[in-house]
């Protein structure tokens, strides 16, 4: 990536007087030079409402005041604090208070979710109310001055994930984002007559850093999705002639799920990049819609980052760059080269998967008001990722789960993401998670959750034919749902599945054991062989926990 020495303000500005078009939502098109001057007339509204350098906070769906409002931001020198929607009371109000927001940017629908709060300091700005109209009205004349802001500015406050504990706010300035929206820009080639369709939510770090940036960087356009919809994503792709999309979570799947059509193909789409669909959906995706998917791995702190590069071997991510090490969490040894049979099956995994490093400099620019996380990040001042791979020999790395998808089976431990990639091959799944559960004694056992139609006979016949299946990888249950429990980000909600494990209201189909038959979970069964026995208490493998150091 490049020195941080642009901003965000810069591009914008740089977009002043340019009228071919910019930005379209639903049935509204703005122009560069309209977004410019729309940007232009908050970011002045905004000086005389907050301090310099102060937070907002953006509590929206993807409606054209998101873009309206990074862009003033950066102006004004002020930071964005991304409000998830999806969080409620207490939680919601927590997310707020914590990144010291001075004005909160919402809509009248959103309203209800603050209502009851305890927000004191924090003005509620409805974006679809008369009272904004007025308030913006005199500074429709203000233009754009890029000169307040520096590259090291604060510009995001965008919460990682809080499946372990209260999401934590990563810091990203306008330098980094200004850097990262041209790095993006020059390795997919972006023009400026590309369209970007914005359908993953702007209040995460993947639509705003992946997408709107470089768009911005290349004097791309954008084309917004109030929210992600599957059915209607190939419709918008027409109808805004769009050349690239980010994604990630399940959204691919999702995709793959509608109705096959004869026109798949008819689209001006190009490229998709993101995370997670996993390399069945991705060939899958390219066959149906002819749009090759770019998958990649980066923290969502900016901390490190792996890219895909021709010759990378089925089911890696790609080559470690400088700097990157897959280390044992406990020792900080280097783990060793993962070992994989004829079949692709990694025969060393409780040797070689541990926890990705960047031992190098990295752009990692720390939590707000979150000390002790943020060294846990920077231990032995290394950025530690949390999340579980392993490197083979000519050093390209395979994902083997986020930190908190350890499984360790009879001893050995085994990466939930190889398991999810062979069971995605099942025909009748739509999506699948992969996740430990207790054994009654101790240690894991291995649950699946699948999205689809599930036969037992033919599951386990499935099984048997995957040549890179372990002996201890097949799932001991099988959970049966309609559709896969998802976050607001459509990533899999593998919090709640773990939490609720075999002991939920939905099917559920098990194999004793020594059995290869799967036959439906029973009370008994539950209460029976499953209950935990007074015997040795679980445990699990400390130097496979980030968290235990």
């Amino acid at each position: 990536m490049e020195p941080n020495r642009h901003t965000v303000a810069e591009l914008v500005a740089g977009r002043w007087d340019d009228h071919r078009p910019g930005l379209w939502f639903e049935g509204q098109a703005l122009t560069h030079h309209q977004v410019a001057r729309g940007a232009a007339a908050r970011a002045a509204l905004l000086a005389d409402l907050a301090p310099p350098r102060s937070h907002i906070g953006v509590l929206l769906d993807n409606t054209p005041e998101y873009p309206l409002w990074l862009s003033a931001a950066a102006l004004a020198g002020t930071a964005v604090a991304g409000i998830n929607p999806t969080r409620r009371g207490p939680e919601l109000a927590r997310d707020i208070l914590h990144t010291e927001c001075r004005i909160l940017i919402t809509e009248r629908a959103r309203l209800p979710l603050l209502g009851g709060l305890e927000l004191p300091g924090v003005r509620l700005l409805p974006t679809d109310s008369a009272e904004y109209d007025a308030l913006l009205a005199p500074y429709a004349d203000a233009r754009p001055d890029p000169s307040r802001a520096t590259p090291h500015d604060r510009l995001l406050l965008y919460f990682t994930s809080g499946s372990t504990g209260a999401p934590k706010a990563a810091i990203c300035t306008q330098g980094r984002l200004a850097a990262a929206g041209r790095s993006l820009a020059g390795q997919f080639g972006v023009r400026p007559d590309d369209v970007h369709y914005i359908c993953m939510p702007m209040f995460h770090g993947n639509a705003v850093i992946a997408d709107w940036a470089p768009a911005l960087a290349a004097g791309a356009a954008v084309a917004l999705r109030r929210r992600f919809s599957a059915s209607g994503f190939l419709a918008d792709v027409r109808r805004y002639r769009a050349t690239y999309f980010t994604y990630v979570g399940r959204a691919i799947q999702y995709l793959l799920a509608t109705e096959p059509r004869p026109d798949d193909r008819d689209h001006a789409l190009r490229l998709g990049f993101g995370t997670e669909a996993g390399a069945v959906d991705a060939a899958a995706f390219e066959r149906r819609f002819g749009v090759r998917l770019v998958e990649g791995y980066g923290s969502s702190e900016g901390g490190a980052a792996v890219q895909w590069s021709p010759g990378t071997p089925p089911g890696a991510v790609g080559r470690a760059g400088p700097g990157l090490v897959v280390l044992d969490p406990q020792t900080c040894a280097e783990c060793p080269p993962a070992l994989f049979d004829a079949g692709g099956r990694l025969v060393n995994g409780d040797e070689a998967i541990g926890e990705l490093v960047n031992r190098g400099p990295n752009p990692f620019e720390g939590y707000w008001r979150n000390p002790e996380a943020e060294a846990e990040r920077r231990r032995e001042g290394w950025y530690w990722t949390g999340d579980l791979f392993c490197r083979d020999a000519e050093g390209y790395l395979y994902f083997a789960g986020r930190g908190d998808d350890r499984l360790r089976v009879d001893g050995e431990n085994l990466s939930t993401a190889m398991i999810e990639n062979i069971l995605a091959r099942y025909e009748g799944a739509d999506a699948v998670a992969v996740y430990a559960v207790p054994d009654p004694v101790t240690g894991d056992q291995v649950m699946a959750t699948v999205a689809g139609e599930f036969d037992p006979a033919a599951f386990a016949g499935f099984l048997l034919a995957q040549p890179d299946l372990g002996t201890k990888m097949a799932p001991r249950f099988v959970r049966v749902v309609e559709r896969m429990p998802v976050t607001a980000t459509n990533k899999i909600h593998r919090a709640g599945l773990r939490k609720e494990g075999f002991r939920c209201t939905d099917p559920v189909w098990w194999r004793p054991p020594g059995e290869q038959r799967y036959r439906r979970l029973t009370p008994e069964d539950v209460e029976g062989p499953l209950a935990p026995t007074a015997g040795p208490s679980r445990v699990r493998r400390q130097g496979l926990d980030p968290r235990a150091r």
